[in-house]
């Protein structure tokens, strides 16, 4: 419960913070879990921006610094550190991943994909893709885990190559158009429904 005398820290004070408790590797997030210090005029649009105060942060460095301390708890958005957690706005995905690489082909082939600010995350069970449609147009909006339940955007022209590795196959009775990594089909649109040549 908040009281008139707590003040929301600034994303100065937040970036200080992160700086000192992150000095030894990435910031261990998952093991953060401090008081709730209210919401922060920060968001991030769907195309990646992250924006504060309603301005475009402009440094990537600390676009970088934001995104290693950001947590999701059911719907919610926070950056936190080891003494406090603001709440932010996050309009789709916190990320976007703007490219992949693919090794080998087949069973065996692997898709990596790297995020706008760096991250990476290899296809498969730990870093599933998925693919919601908008019910009223159809048009698809790929998604990857990146990490604890934090996921990437998979950017227009990055979705437009994975459908040319794509192939068919039989899930739970239903064939479907989809990609595959690390040994895993991950399914894309039904088969019934990809457009005819």
């Amino acid at each position: 419960m908040s009281t008139q005398n707590s003040v929301t820290p600034s994303a100065d004070s937040l970036a200080a913070s992160v700086r000192a408790a992150s000095q030894k590797g990435p910031p261990p997030v998952h093991k953060w879990n401090p008081p709730f210090c209210g919401a922060l005029d920060m968001r991030i649009a769907r195309d990646g921006t992250w924006f504060y105060l309603g301005t475009p942060i402009g440094r990537p460095g600390l676009v970088k610094l934001f995104s290693s301390i950001l947590k999701k708890e059911g719907d919610q958005y926070f950056l936190v550190t080891p003494v406090e957690k603001v709440g932010i706005t996050v309009d789709d995905a916190p990320f976007v991943a703007t490219d992949f690489e693919v090794e080998g082909e087949g069973e065996g082939q692997i898709l990596t994909f790297t995020t706008h600010v760096g991250d990476m995350a290899v296809a498969g069970p730990e870093h599933p893709i998925r693919v919601d449609r908008d019910p009223e147009t159809g048009e698809p909006s790929p998604y990857i885990l990146i990490r604890a339940e934090l996921e990437a955007l998979i950017d227009r022209k990055s979705f437009y190559r994975l459908v040319e590795l794509g192939e068919t196959e039989a899930v739970d009775g239903t064939e479907w158009f989809g990609v595959r990594s690390s040994g895993r089909f991950f399914p894309i649109i039904p088969a019934a429904e990809l457009p005819e040549d």
